[in-house]
């Protein structure tokens, strides 16, 4: 069966041009690509010629700021400060985190009940009691800073480290100050029926410190942090301090937060651009900058 099914094949081929003058034998015309083998036929259309994408953006995103020293710390948080509201972002950030809180608010008792009453689970979370205070976290965001200004060049550039360090400080300032402000605004009980549960600022600035690590390292290298900053905020749960909508809205005010702070910053990035060709379209894979302010 084999050897018959090549010599078919053979034949196929040297049949398209008996006479070997270069024309189409009409008897086999009817072939499938057949064509091919007319010497008279006009030659193929050359390929479209595609636009050629370059990339556009810095060489290392996020850019470093010029200076790390404390004044441009206060002239960087009150920028921070203004942008806040300014940032169409921040107000669909709060909305989400504004309706999810509405949402549960009426399961609050129950869910705080359910989530009560485990020792093996009152250990489990009993670490994110202390990772998310505010006196930890500025601590944290402070010794990264001076570590990296310490080791930075004698140029006096700062490098990654200190420049973690400086956005992380004012991830700190900006979202500790709004969810205090909101805080005594709003003077909700908590759960043991002290003051004041709403929000939860345990979870605000643990999404406001994942939200910079994630701008400076991206997603990839950056989602432990979140996965922290959620045991963080779920710990509050349990430990009966903080309902489930100020959690819920907490983290949304620290991922608006973390955001206004590195709104400037830039990562690379891939996009799909369709490109028209004379027979079609044709998706073209480019690099490109993609800022986050617009978010």
């Amino acid at each position: 069966m084999r050897k018959t099914t090549l010599v078919a094949i053979v034949v196929l081929f040297v049949s398209a041009d008996p006479a070997g003058a270069g024309g189409v034998d009409h008897r086999y015309s009817d072939l499938p690509y057949s064509h091919l083998f007319d010497e008279s036929a006009p030659a193929l259309e050359p390929l479209p010629e595609v636009p050629h994408f370059t990339y556009q953006g810095p060489a290392q995103p996020p850019p470093k700021p010029p200076q790390t020293g404390f004044k441009y710390l206060v002239r960087s948080v009150g920028s921070d400060f203004k942008a806040f509201p300014q940032r169409k972002s921040t107000w669909v950030i709060l909305g989400a985190g504004a309706v999810a809180a509405a949402a549960v608010h009426p399961i609050d008792d129950n869910v705080n009940a359910h989530l009560r009453g485990s020792n093996t689970v009152r250990t489990i979370f009993k670490p994110g009691r202390w990772i998310g205070y505010g006196w930890v976290q500025a601590g944290a965001a402070i010794s990264t800073y001076t570590i990296g200004h310490l080791a930075s060049r004698d140029d006096g550039k700062p490098n990654k480290i200190a420049h973690i360090g400086f956005d992380l400080m004012r991830a700190n300032i900006l979202t500790q100050s709004l969810t205090y402000g909101l805080k005594l605004t709003f003077r909700r009980d908590r759960p043991t029926g002290e003051c004041c549960s709403f929000p939860s600022g345990h979870a605000s600035v643990s999404f406001a410190v994942a939200s910079v690590l994630e701008r400076h390292f991206g997603y990839r290298a950056a989602w432990p942090t979140y996965i922290v900053a959620g045991y963080v905020a779920a710990s509050r749960l349990h430990d009966n301090r903080h309902f489930l909508s100020d959690v819920l809205f907490g983290s949304a005010l620290g991922i608006a937060s973390g955001w206004t702070v590195v709104g400037h910053h830039g990562r690379d990035s891939f996009a799909l651009m369709p490109v028209k060709t004379p027979h079609g379209v044709l998706l073209a894979l480019t690099k490109v900058n993609a800022s986050y302010s617009p978010r």
